[in-house]
């Protein structure tokens, strides 16, 4: 009953409660995490449902600038494929991408294409990497205007009428002497107009979406000025770029890694630095060890344990073996008369055992210099054999 009680108590082996009680705080934290994601995606969900969609009626959608101008008969048609969005361009056709950014190089160059002399105008809604490609001759800034209600500052007849506008957003560069440049942030536009080379269409870049929110529409002259700039040809077709449409790649099929937003590759990327910067932080050495006397006074028994579950960790047999076998060698060595100092020299203390126990020396040599064991069962019939060749050498 007792063995069994001192095995149960210093098994190296943790408990199901032991390994609960190490996870828990980890278990929680994911917890935590998980659910905080569930909730602002919620959220976030339920208040840009349907951003930039004329067929929604949410705070961010985009119905009720569809309604007006149905009202003054302008007509509203959406589309979410690349083919269609090409398919209707023509001169009494406003073309309007909503997220420009979405587009792939090779669905920007194909909008370009098609649009550049079709007469019509296109509408792009906060393009930021993709205007270079979607109006040549613009290019984004890389910083953000402070303001959102902006004034004209230019002859553009529908900025004029509209007046004050909440276009305050991405600001815009360009070389193009043609170009009209309104809403200045600072300096630099936050809506570019320009004229096409032949056909008679334009290309409008804008710098925010907020004037085509339903819950923006009223503020300041935002309604004039998407009015004007949505309602100047009969037709509107107003393009929702779609992850799985299939001219995304030249194969018509696209990868997961192609589905993931720019912006989680990078803050993978982050994840995986910082992660590496953390682990050589916590690798660091600042220098040797220094041994210090402890504070309190600790069981030889529980060192001992202590040391043998770390060895048990590691599964490091051998520097067990060979921590076992240098402290018996250093306890016989004074029993049959040889100096400490050549405790471990096969050639001094093995003559003086044999002598002593009148035994083999080869079987003495394989348990006291011995290769380490091959298994745990190994090694704990060699910490027998010591102990029993160590009793052997205390009998009278």
């Amino acid at each position: 009953m007792t063995s069994e009680a001192t095995s149960a108590s210093t098994s190296a082996s943790p408990t199901p409660r032991q390994v609960w009680i190490r996870a828990r705080g980890l278990l929680l934290a994911l917890a935590l995490l998980l659910i905080g994601g569930v909730t602002l995606a919620v959220i976030r969900s339920g208040a840009h449902h349907g951003s930039l969609d004329p067929r929604s009626a949410d705070p961010y959608g985009s119905h009720a600038v569809a309604a007006l101008l149905a009202d003054h008969g302008v007509s509203t048609r959406v589309v979410t494929t690349l083919d269609e969005a090409r398919a209707a361009a023509g001169p009494d056709t406003t073309l309007l991408i909503a997220v420009p950014d979405l587009l792939t190089h090779r669905q920007q160059g194909l909008v370009h294409q098609a649009t550049m002399n079709s007469g019509g105008r296109t509408i792009l809604v906060a393009p930021d990497a993709s205007v270079i490609n979607l109006a040549p001759g613009v290019s984004a800034d890389s910083a953000t205007g402070f303001d959102t209600t902006l004034d004209p500052g230019c002859e553009l007849a529908a900025a004029r009428r509209a007046g004050t506008a909440e276009t305050g957003g991405i600001r815009y560069l360009t070389s193009d002497p043609r170009a009209d440049t309104c809403y200045p942030s600072d300096g630099l536009p936050t809506l570019v107009r320009l004229p096409a080379a032949s056909g008679g269409g334009d290309t409008v870049v804008l710098g925010t979406p907020d004037i085509l929110y339903n819950n923006r529409l009223d503020k300041q002259g935002n309604a004039s000025l998407a009015l004007q700039l949505l309602g100047s040809r009969s037709h509107l077709v107003w393009y929702l770029p779609s992850l799985s449409d299939t001219s995304a790649t030249d194969s018509g099929r696209r990868s997961f890694l192609d589905l993931l937003p720019s912006g989680w590759l990078w803050g993978t990327l982050q994840l995986f630095i910082a992660a590496a910067l953390a682990a050589l932080w916590r690798a660091r050495r600042l220098g040797p060890l220094v041994p210090e006397r402890l504070p309190v006074a600790i069981r030889a028994s529980e060192t001992v344990e202590g040391r043998a579950r770390l060895y048990r960790k590691a599964r490091a047999r051998d520097r067990a073996a060979t921590a076992v076998r240098s402290t018996t060698r250093n306890r016989l060595a004074p029993l049959v008369g040889i100096p400490l100092a050549q405790a471990h020299a096969p050639e001094a203390l093995l003559p003086a055992l044999s002598a002593h126990l009148h035994g083999d020396g080869q079987t003495l040599h394989s348990l006291l210099f011995g290769p380490p064991p091959g298994d745990d069962a190994a090694l704990i019939a060699l910490a027998d054999q010591l102990d029993a060749l160590e009793r052997e050498v205390r009998r009278p």
